[in-house]
């Protein structure tokens, strides 16, 4: 039952990437379609994905464990809100309990996705230390995450070349950066510059959190105590279940009131930020956005780390424009200068599709953002293959946890009617949609960037992105799988593609 197999032999389902999202899909594939082969590709030499790629000062998850960790493994550790290196240890810890590593391939960039209808297979070229590998599978579940790890977001400075110290960017830490004594810039204001300022200010001689404007924060207990009170009460498992279920039900309420009331959650959270300041703080410039609560995602602050190294002296913030870089800091445009010896571009990610990779179906090349989502799992014309992405407005593994789960209910119901191809296909009302964007009420720059480059959405059922876990879980687990969208096939054959007519399951206009 899933039994490890040779790279040449052609498996049932390739998942590429082994971070927190290919992890808890690969243990899904065990416990619901046991009789099926899998491989794992991994680009890196490690699993854990963001958990690993990220070493950073303080790195941590900004959604408590109990929502972030896998509805099939409580999270014991006291620290709801967790670092990085925990994360990821809870990660190898799954794999090793599931003996899930011996389907791991690591150091195998995938580069490329072609489909071949007449076979019904995938062929899946890789990068690799030695060259390039080819891998072939029925069916692929992408769960690598939803950026570039190759390339980050650095905006075009004016002198940085002239910058006599270092310019560093979080994802590309250098193990051996010195900061103590330092003067340190970190210029941000979403969730890694909120996580590096006061893990910095601990050793730095002072840190500067630089923003062009502030990001709303809300401050929250590292440890959540009502999890560790139920679990000296109950099993861990029972304990991990209420606390997951009254985590999320606490998500959705903040952030619908969010939606509805967004002043009396911006008075609420302004007002928290205030308490945990010195009187007569300047909140107005320096904490209080120009959008709505979750227009953008929350900044966490555990334990109010951030106002604590304010306070003390140790950090402070600062509002204003760069008008450049000079030799031994940063000019503002209000005329004031910055010194530094290092500044942290904690500027933020590029996103990307479908790991980077190159889509073809059928010798035909594929742009997702040609084709409509298919409930923001499938693609419009392209057979068997899921996509995971998780949520905006809440943590990411609970749409990674559904996502699989409803892999393996495709899967299951492709064994049971004999089927080699499932493919979600525009029907001929859906053909004059209006696409819109792959999320809708979501506004920070990092989107903004690249949204004509994510697949699109309709404007109906099921080509929708419904970012809510409780229409997800309907949709996911018990939603019927022959919708009319759907189409389970058998191989052609004779070669004829599924793309169809040009433009049949893409965006028009």
């Amino acid at each position: 039952m899933n039994a490890p197999v040779t790279d040449s032999a052609r498996v049932d389902v390739i998942i590429v990437g082994a971070g927190l999202s290919g992890i808890g899909a690969a243990v899904h594939l065990q416990k619901h379609c046991p009789t099926l082969s899998y491989l794992i590709l991994e680009g890196r030499q490690r699993m854990g994905g963001t958990w690993d790629l990220f070493r950073y000062p303080g790195v941590r998850s900004d959604s408590d464990m109990h929502t972030l960790g896998y509805a099939f493994k409580p999270w014991t550790n006291p620290k709801a809100i967790a670092d990085g290196p925990s994360i990821r240890a809870y990660i190898e810890e799954t794999a090793q309990e599931h003996a899930i590593e011996p389907h791991i391939r690591f150091g195998q960039q995938v580069t490329d996705l072609d489909w071949c209808s007449r076979d019904a297979l995938w062929t899946i070229t890789t990068e690799n230390s030695v060259g390039s590998g080819q891998y072939k599978a029925r069916f692929v579940m992408m769960c690598a995450g939803y950026y570039s790890y190759q390339r980050a977001y650095t905006p075009a400075f004016a002198g940085i070349e002239q910058f006599r110290g270092e310019v560093v960017h979080p994802q590309f830490w250098p193990e051996d950066l010195d900061y103590a004594g330092k003067q340190v810039v970190v210029i941000g204001s979403g969730a890694t510059a909120v996580t590096l300022v006061p893990a910095m200010a601990e050793h730095a001689a002072c840190v500067t959190m630089l923003q062009r404007s502030p990001s709303y924060m809300a401050t929250r207990p590292a440890r959540d105590a009502i999890a560790n009170g139920l679990r000296r009460l109950l099993p861990a498992r029972w304990a991990y279940a209420i606390t997951r279920w009254k985590n999320i039900l606490v998500q959705q309420w903040l952030y619908r009131w969010s939606r509805r009331s967004p002043e009396k959650v911006a008075r609420l959270l302004l007002g928290e930020v205030r308490k945990a300041l010195p009187e007569g703080y300047d909140v107005d410039t320096h904490f209080t956005p120009r959008y709505n609560p979750w227009d953008e995602r929350l900044c966490a602050v555990p334990d109010a780390d951030l106002f604590h190294a304010i306070r003390d002296g140790r950090a402070r913030i600062v509002t204003d424009h760069i008008e450049s870089f000079t030799p031994d800091g940063i000019k503002l445009t209000s005329g004031e200068q910055l010194p530094a010896d290092i500044v942290i571009t904690a500027t933020g990610l590029e996103l990307a599709s479908l790991g980077e990779s190159k889509l073809t179906v059928d010798g035909v090349a594929i742009d997702p953002a040609d084709t409509f989502t298919y409930k923001g799992v499938m693609f419009s014309g392209v057979p068997n293959l899921i996509s995971t992405f998780g949520y905006i407005n809440a943590s990411w593994t609970l749409r990674a946890d559904l996502t699989a789960e409803y892999s393996c209910r495709l899967l299951n119901e492709m064994q049971r009617r004999g089927a080699d191809i499932v493919v979600p296909e525009l029907r001929e009302e859906d053909q004059h949609m209006t696409p819109r964007g792959w999320v809708v009420d979501f506004t920070p720059g990092y989107f903004k960037r690249v949204m004509h480059k994510l697949p699109r959405q309709g404007d109906r059922a099921p080509w929708i992105n419904p970012q809510n876990y409780r229409t997800d879980r309907a949709l996911f687990r018990k939603a019927p799988l022959d919708d009319g969208v759907l189409r389970f096939r058998q191989a052609t054959g004779a070669g004829e593609s599924l793309v169809g007519a040009p433009g049949s399951n893409h965006v028009q206009g």
